[in-house]
């Protein structure tokens, strides 16, 4: 063979091993797969969970995933140094990667400020800290490590917990007083006052957040006049040095007082047919005016009757019922407000008397809201109405159910020197027969019989809830 023919075999044979190289090469670019981490050391949080999201594979057509193992040792809950082995083995090929994990503290501490983010500061005054708190996820309580840098218009707080994170907050101060003063009146907001006696001006204080004692820059006004019946306005005024200024009010009642000697038939629950109009007809042949607080019950036509017969009339709730009426401010309203509505629809009076079943110093309220009394005594006077208790209770709801018994102790109880308010029901048939024997007696023993008006002095008795 000569030199001709060698090189030809020659290159031939280098040809075909080239061929095979590049076939075996394609093979392994399709057949092996390539691992590879895309950063050698990877930094996570604390219970930030690591899913593989460093780790590339390729592989074009195979899926060599099912063949790869994976031997960690990290602890998610401390920080520290941890490595994860990748692992992959056949029949071909065997080999393994190693992941470094850092895992580390990586929450920033919280702090939490106590009082408002925002705080209006009188200007003559200095900023008195409000309180803070700091917490980190490892650490616990760092407040003692906070550090508090004070400027001009806020108060910087930073705390770092032991991994380095840091945390910064900011409160801001205005120095500024736009904050009105208060007024508290001494004595009842709602004063009742007898005609022709005179007034004497209970007063207030004042409380002011930068001034510290403005009571004595009140300024009084009233139109108070206890010679003539009617209601009066006293106001209180008062300015801090930032010119905030607040105004307060107190009404004053003058009411005519109750009179000696004088008799005020009242009965309260009615109508009911069959005694209230009797005791209606027993008034109106002797010529007596009384007052009726009735309730939900009876008949119209009785309500109608005791107004266009000239006796007075209030309000005595609805229902009755105590477990209703005494547990709330909005059911005893509730309440009162449907007889309200019935006696102006029924008659077009518009009445602000009232009475409160048991009376204001009735004890059973305090099994269904503690302390309501105190309140129903106090809004109801606010609100323009007047309660009415009484001085001789007759006994016909309890230990006077018979006519003997009853006109005995009525009649037994009168006194010349005092206004007899007397508290019966005309729902029962014994008051409506005793009645008449009651006013004989009165009139002859020299009684005089008035109605309660609004323009009439309340009767109260103590509150005891």
């Amino acid at each position: 063979m000569d030199k001709k023919d060698d090189i030809k075999n020659n290159s031939i044979i280098i040809t075909v091993a080239t061929i095979v190289i590049l076939v075996i090469l394609f093979f392994l670019y399709i057949f092996v797969p390539k691992v590879s981490l895309k950063e050698d050391i990877l930094i996570l949080g604390m219970k930030e969970k690591y899913r593989d999201q460093n780790l590339v594979i390729t592989s074009p057509f195979i899926d060599f995933k099912n063949n790869l193992k994976k031997e960690s040792n990290i602890n998610y809950q401390k920080p520290g140094d941890y490595n994860i082995t990748y692992t992959y083995e056949n029949k071909l090929w065997h080999y393994n990667i190693k992941q470094k994990v850092k895992i580390k503290d990586l929450t920033k501490p919280q702090i939490i400020l106590e009082g408002e983010k925002e705080v209006n500061v009188c200007p003559s005054k200095e900023y008195q800290e409000q309180g803070f708190k700091a917490y980190d996820n490892l650490d616990g309580d760092i407040t003692s490590k906070v550090k508090v840098t004070k400027t001009k218009n806020k108060i910087i707080y930073q705390v770092s917990d032991k991994a380095g994170n840091e945390t910064t907050l900011e409160r801001f101060i205005t120095y500024e007083d736009n904050t009105k003063p208060t007024i508290s009146l001494l004595g009842d907001e709602t004063l009742l006052i007898p005609l022709n006696e005179a007034y004497t001006e209970p007063g207030a204080t004042a409380f002011d957040n930068c001034d510290e004692n403005i009571s004595t820059d009140i300024k009084i006004t009233s139109d108070v006049d206890t010679t003539k019946l009617g209601t009066y306005t006293v106001t209180y005024t008062v300015s801090d040095e930032a010119k905030n200024q607040t105004t307060l009010t107190r009404t004053v009642k003058v009411l005519k007082p109750l009179q000696e000697n004088t008799i005020y038939l009242t009965f309260d629950d009615g109508p009911r047919a069959g005694t209230t109009d009797k005791i209606l007809d027993i008034l109106k042949a002797k010529n007596i005016k009384a007052t009726f607080f009735v309730t939900n019950n009876g008949p119209d036509d009785l309500i109608k009757r005791i107004v266009n017969e000239g006796h007075s009339i209030g309000i005595h709730t609805a229902t009755h019922d105590y477990s209703y009426i005494y547990s709330s401010l909005d059911n005893y309203y509730n309440d009162l407000n449907i007889v309200k509505q019935r006696i102006y629809n029924l008659t077009g009076v518009t009445t602000n008397l009232v009475r409160f079943p048991g009376g204001s110093s009735n004890t059973i309220s305090s099994k269904y809201s503690s302390g309501i009394m105190s309140l129903l005594t106090t809004k109801i006077l606010k609100d323009g109405y007047q309660y009415y208790d009484w001085n001789i209770e007759s006994g016909d709801s309890s230990f006077a159910r018979n006519e003997d018994k009853l006109i005995n102790h009525v009649t037994s109880s009168l006194k010349h020197n005092k206004a007899n308010v007397i508290l019966m029901h005309d729902t029962k048939s014994y008051t409506a027969n005793s009645l008449e024997r009651i006013i004989d007696y009165a009139i002859s023993n020299g009684y005089a019989f008035d109605t309660i008006t609004s323009d009439t002095m309340l009767i109260r008795q103590k509150v005891n809830n």
